[in-house]
């Protein structure tokens, strides 16, 4: 068995969890996420657990077995802690600022880069260097993350960029006297 998809997600108190067949919906203090599962797995709630269970021992079933465990688990989470990224901006001129529910950054372009908030996504900007991204569907806020970092990604030289806080960039040293 996979040891990720045998073990059952436990459902904490204040989160309803509802099982229609192949589609799984969980209600929690911060939202309501609705997902639908691949028909292969078996899906069961039982008391205050979750339940994934697989028709055969395929490579295929052993891999959506603990795909599926874990997106109900990180929807359970979604709903009653939330997910957020962090992201910095490093470089001379490079600020974020916000807008209503635009997200204006200042990248060094000859325009200001906008990005519109999706539904189901906060956006903060505490800082001018900071932007924190967060929701309670773990994949759209690492989308909407990526998305942000996209515009400018960090450099190898300076550092200059959009970076995750937790991410390292492996610097490069520069070029060096020309050799005759």
């Amino acid at each position: 068995m996979s040891r990720v998809g045998k073990m059952p997600v436990v459902i904490p108190a204040g989160v309803d969890v509802k099982v229609n067949g192949h589609e799984v919906t969980v209600k929690g203090p911060k939202g309501t996420l609705t997902q639908v599962f691949h028909p292969d797995m078996t899906i069961e709630k039982e008391g205050n657990q979750v339940i994934v269970k697989r028709p055969s021992d395929l490579k295929k079933h052993k891999a959506l077995h603990g795909l599926t465990r874990t997106l109900i688990n990180n929807m359970i989470i979604g709903v009653t802690q939330g997910y957020e990224k962090r992201l910095e901006i490093n470089g001379v001129g490079y600020r974020a600022q916000k807008q209503g529910k635009k997200l204006i950054l200042n990248l060094g372009f000859s325009h200001p880069v906008e990005i519109e908030e999706p539904a189901g996504i906060t956006i903060d900007v505490p800082d001018q260097n900071q932007i924190i991204v967060k929701g309670i569907d773990k994949q759209l806020v690492g989308q909407v993350a990526a998305v942000i970092r996209s515009k400018r990604p960090p450099e190898p030289y300076k550092g200059k960029g959009i970076k995750y806080v937790d991410e390292v960039i492996i610097r490069k040293e520069g070029k060096t006297g020309a050799k005759k």
